[in-house]
């Protein structure tokens, strides 16, 4: 199991000049950096790469930024720009040497709406349709994707682990797995602790953050019951700090986080990476 840190918490986009933190990252403590790639021209993947080296970091995953127009079940022309889109980023982990694409890689950010029965139908077979080809892509390039649920006020399309589970069934590609977040987990499983343990060997990404966006450890999570789950389906990916601050403006308002949750980011990453290592490591 290795720890990293999600860029979000500190800048939006990433580009070249944010390798400048790489420095801080390994100074903490961090073990592996997840880079969101709101648009794949904003970096140069053998530049990234030098400095996750020279830093002694590597990219353990990329989040899949599903903006406005990148949608698996949306029209024609949004599929095919998700699509394009997640080829390339995985074009970019082959150069990173990052294993992951991780995140809500079905379905733009946002939309959620209450969808009639037979809609719902075709929008999931759309999404498989698409997630196959791309599953494909991932799986010759010798890389994988999660797929991660989303709680209700973000999708309408995946929230539970069991959802996420049954997705992963239809595909059917051995390069799809899930990847689940505390926060989205916090709203939607009646326990997380059962909902990891459902997920088994198919969990092949771990979001960590607290209740509220905030530090991991400081909020009412069960974390004892994550950590005894985690353990008991001999989980050995990546643990993840993705928590957002209004430090970031364009991030802030995506996530809708409207007040200081903790007294500085700083704080959320090194108290948040101190916690997980003593209670999950």
């Amino acid at each position: 199991m290795r720890f990293g840190i999600n860029t979000f918490l500190f800048t939006s986009p990433f580009t070249n000049d944010s390798t400048g933190l790489f420095k801080t990252f390994k100074k903490w403590g961090f073990e592996t950096v997840e880079i969101p790639v709101e648009d794949p021209s904003d970096i140069d993947p053998d530049h990234v790469k030098g400095e996750l080296n020279k830093h002694r970091l590597v990219c353990g995953s990329v989040c899949a930024c599903m903006g406005a127009g990148r949608d698996f079940r949306g029209t024609p022309e949004e599929q095919k720009t998700a699509m394009d889109y997640c080829k390339r980023l995985i074009d970019q982990m082959v150069l990173l040497e990052c294993p992951t694409l991780i995140g809500p890689v079905y379905s733009v950010v946002g939309k959620a709406d209450a969808v009639e029965p037979a809609r719902q139908k075709e929008e999931w077979a759309l999404v498989v349709k698409n997630l196959k080809e791309l599953a494909k892509y991932a799986e010759a390039r010798g890389r994988q994707i999660c797929v991660e649920p989303l709680n209700r006020f973000e999708t309408d399309f995946l929230n539970t682990c069991d959802q996420g589970l049954k997705l992963i069934k239809s595909v059917g590609s051995k390069a799809l797995k899930l990847h689940l977040d505390t926060f989205h987990m916090n709203i939607e499983e009646k326990f997380q602790g059962p909902a990891i343990r459902r997920a088994g060997k198919v969990l092949g990404h771990f979001h960590a953050c607290g209740s509220d966006r905030g530090t991991p450890g400081n909020d009412h999570i069960d974390w004892p019951s994550i950590a005894a789950a985690l353990k008991a389906i001999r989980y050995n990916g990546d643990v993840v700090i993705e928590s957002f601050t209004t430090d970031v403006k364009v991030i802030a308002r995506a996530a809708a986080i409207w007040r200081r949750i903790e007294p500085t980011r700083d704080e959320i990453a090194v108290r948040g990476l101190k916690f997980l290592k003593k209670t999950l490591g």
